[in-house]
């Protein structure tokens, strides 16, 4: 596994901290692409509507269009996701049939999921959100990569 240049993680390093602190003081993680060209110095961040395939198809074509003006080197999302733990990843199927969706599964983990597409490849980080100390409401999560 390469690791994530370090023109990227400077960027995206903070990004990532503001997140956590969203999620540690209660408040969900809104669904966002941050779209960017490194020699100009521009960052746009661009929502993503996740409520319908028809809205995460505009969101999409939004972002394309965005990073085909911005000339963008890189593209960085991260939102709240329902994920399985791995040993029932392989009958990901199986609890769709049952359920519809992760979801509405009894075994859904909700994490975080970061995914940063640049030239030199794509990067996908995925991390459970855990309580934070003794709150019900307050999560956290925990990240750490090599740059």
């Amino acid at each position: 596994m390469s690791t994530i240049p370090n023109a990227y993680c400077e960027i995206i390093d903070p990004l990532i901290q503001i997140a956590r602190g969203f999620v540690e003081a209660g408040e969900s993680l809104a669904s966002v692409a941050f779209v960017g060209n490194l020699s100009s110095g521009q960052n746009l961040a661009v929502p993503i509507d996740t409520s319908t395939p028809e809205t995460k198809n505009r969101s999409a074509a939004l972002i394309r269009q965005i990073a085909d003006e911005y000339e963008a080197d890189f593209v960085f999302t991260m939102m709240e996701a329902w994920t399985l733990p791995p040993r029932l990843a392989p009958r990901f199927q199986d609890i769709i049939d049952r359920y519809g969706s992760i979801g509405a599964s009894p075994h859904r983990v909700d994490s975080v999921a970061f995914t940063l597409e640049t030239h030199h490849g794509i990067w996908l980080a995925q991390r459970e959100l855990k309580p934070k100390g003794h709150s019900k409401r307050r999560k956290t999560f925990e990240l750490s990569y090599s740059a």
